[in-house]
């Protein structure tokens, strides 16, 4: 359901080149491991760079909902004091609505010994299982049981432990840092995912006195029973926005430069860009894309980093709609994460589904302007995207799923020459 006072749609006219300079906006993801960091620790937190979206501001009243103090200490700024919490148990109608709200668990286990909580919510793009979460906290000493809808895990004192994780989940990964923290002695968590927000959460707890090895790769070492203070902590870049815009530089044969962007967090984008024959450069904190008729088709798997983000598998099966030739698209995290192909093919594109994770694209065909759904944050990102490269007017519906994970998209890319409005 979209916030009250919502715009409902983007209205796009299509065929402008888009060309100049952009600012990638802090992490949502990441913003939402170090907020749940917060609950942690009595004293307060500062996280700097947090992007004003939906997401950050929902997980601000789970926070809320378990007696922190959240509030804005500046544009990009959130100040969390959790001396006041209260509770172990958020309500469901706020948990279902933020997969990444599930984060509580592993934190609220740490600091009061027991939480409960309903299955994560979010956007309909496949199963969540969260079997590495509640196995990885009964490897670390605590009761796990059911409580209707809910989901309780207790312990009278956590103790380290080998975990072995059936996925490399992020969620799951993050979960039990925020847990074994808190628990004595050492946890070793093998198979643990390897995406620059587990690092960035790594980070923080690093910065709030947690010992803590090898985030960033598949094995994890965390000594834990240190005593944790609060701590300002800057969040990472948004690779995933970053993304958005490279690709939408090359679908519009424009020239822009993606700033303040990590591009050693998408190596496989850039890698696919280039190897479809878009030109791409890049520096510490930079990347520049020009896009060219003609490009190649591709074979792309979405896949746990450092393969190529499911997040960004819609928004590269946009972009080749206009290459020569069939490409493949194979989703290898979520099972339902191609429903946008429907919405695809009422603007024109030659795209076949087979099953719910793998996709056949024919190309180049001409995308035509007219009414689409955004289904999630990310198929909303790539339909806009559609919009920008098809002929006459396109509007995307149902664009609050956009503002739960991207500020400003429309200003930003106006700024580019994109001509889009909201209505």
């Amino acid at each position: 359901m979209a916030p009250e006072g919502s715009s409902s749609a983007f209205i796009i006219e299509g065929g402008h080149r888009l060309r100049g300079e952009i600012t990638v906006s802090g992490s949502k993801n990441a913003t939402l491991g170090a907020m749940a960091a917060a609950l942690l620790v009595r004293e307060e937190c500062i996280l700097d760079n947090v992007p004003r979206i939906g997401d950050v501001e929902h997980m601000a009243q789970v926070l809320r909902s378990l007696g922190a103090a959240v509030e804005w200490a500046g544009s990009h700024a959130l100040r969390i004091n959790a001396d006041g919490l209260h509770s172990s148990s958020p309500p469901t109608e706020l948990v279902g609505n933020l997969r990444g709200s599930f984060l509580v668990m592993g934190a609220l286990l740490g600091r009061l010994g027991e939480a409960s909580c309903p299955p994560p919510g979010g956007d309909v793009i496949g199963q969540r299982p969260i079997d590495v979460h509640l196995a990885g906290f009964a490897a670390l000493g605590a009761r796990v049981s059911r409580d209707g809808e809910k989901f309780v895990v207790q312990a009278d004192s956590l103790r380290g432990a080998d975990v072995f994780a059936d996925y490399p989940s992020v969620l799951g990964t993050q979960n039990l840092m925020l847990a074994a923290v808190m628990a004595e002695g050492r946890t070793r968590i093998v198979n643990a995912a390897a995406e620059p927000e587990v690092q960035g959460l790594a980070d923080m707890l690093q910065l709030m006195g947690a010992r803590i090895s090898g985030a960033g790769s598949h094995t994890i070492e965390i000594t834990g029973g240190e005593r944790l203070r609060g701590a300002t902590y800057k969040i990472i870049p948004d690779r995933l926005e970053a993304g958005t815009y490279a690709i939408a530089a090359a679908i519009t044969r424009g020239e822009v430069e993606v700033q303040a962007a990590c591009p050693e967090h998408l190596l496989s984008l850039t890698h696919k860009l280039r190897e479809a024959g878009v030109h791409v450069e890049t520096d510490a904190d930079r990347i520049w894309v020009q896009g060219v008729a003609g490009m190649n088709s591709l074979m792309i798997q979405a896949l746990p980093y450092p393969g190529l983000a499911t997040d960004l598998q819609a928004l590269v099966a946009v972009l080749l709609t206009q290459a020569q030739g069939v490409s493949y698209i194979h989703e290898r995290v979520f099972d339902n994460r191609l429903l946008y192909a429907g919405e695809l093919q009422k603007m024109g594109a030659d795209i076949l589904t087979t099953g719910t994770t793998t996709g056949i694209i024919h190309g180049p065909t001409p995308l035509i302007g007219t009414r689409v759904q955004a289904l999630d944050v990310r198929a909303g990102a790539a339909l806009i995207l559609a919009g920008l490269a098809a002929k006459g007017r396109t509007e995307v519906t149902d664009i609050y799923h956009v503002d739960r994970g991207y500020e400003r998209i429309d200003d930003k890319l106006r700024s580019l020459g994109a001509v889009i409005e909201r209505a």
